[in-house]
């Protein structure tokens, strides 16, 4: 075994410094530290194929790279237990079973907003005073939104004041069922990010 101490070593100019030849092994003993100023270039490590950029990911590992990677959701489908947010995606081609729809339900007078971003499904029970409705965060211009209000008449009978901006069939808005309780049914569809809703009373005088 051969041993050289010295405080530095110097290649010639414009050449490589190499420590020993191919099969030998460069030990550095316990203790001791190898000191690389300008580091070590990635594609220096195992076989070369990886590039400084992707060796440098691992610094934002949080644990075992492997362990991380068997809690992902698997390619062949499982079981999702939070909330998924598309964030106005596409989705393509699902087959849907079991499924519901958010469901907002109100009570009262004045105003009431029905706010697409909370759902879909909306029910309003009149009490105390006449309603006035808007609509707000519908979809993007050139995408369908659309959604369902069932309404609840009061014990006296309340009227419903529409935004301007809905279209009903023969111009003008259907009259709500009088009777405490008494419930209709209203679909509402717009294409243009709310300029215009079609707006239809698909049920009437339910109980």
């Amino acid at each position: 075994m051969s041993e050289l101490k010295t405080n530095k070593v110097s290649p010639s100019t414009g050449t490589a410094l190499q420590l020993g030849d191919s099969g030998d092994t460069v030990t550095v003993p316990t203790g001791a530290t190898l000191a690389v100023t300008d580091g070590i270039a990635a594609t220096s490590i195992a076989d070369g194929t990886v590039s400084n950029a992707e060796f440098q990911y691992i610094n934002s590992l949080s644990s075992n790279a492997q362990t991380q990677l068997d809690a992902k959701l698997a390619l062949s489908g499982g079981t999702m237990s939070g909330e998924t947010i598309f964030a106005d995606q596409l989705v393509t081609r699902p087959e849907i079973k079991d499924y519901a729809e958010a469901y907002n339900a109100s009570t009262g007078s004045g105003t009431v907003d029905l706010d697409l971003e909370s759902g879909n499904v909306f029910q309003h029970t009149a009490s105390g005073g006449n309603v006035t409705f808007t609509f707000s965060n519908p979809p993007a211009s050139g995408k369908a939104g659309s959604f369902t209000l069932k309404w609840i008449q009061d014990a006296s009978d309340r009227t419903i004041t529409w935004p301007a901006s809905v279209d009903w069939p023969g111009g003008s808005a259907p009259d709500v069922t009088s009777g405490s309780a008494k419930v209709d049914m209203y679909v509402f569809t717009t294409f243009d990010a709310g300029t215009t809703w079609y707006g239809f009373q698909s049920g009437a005088d339910l109980s």
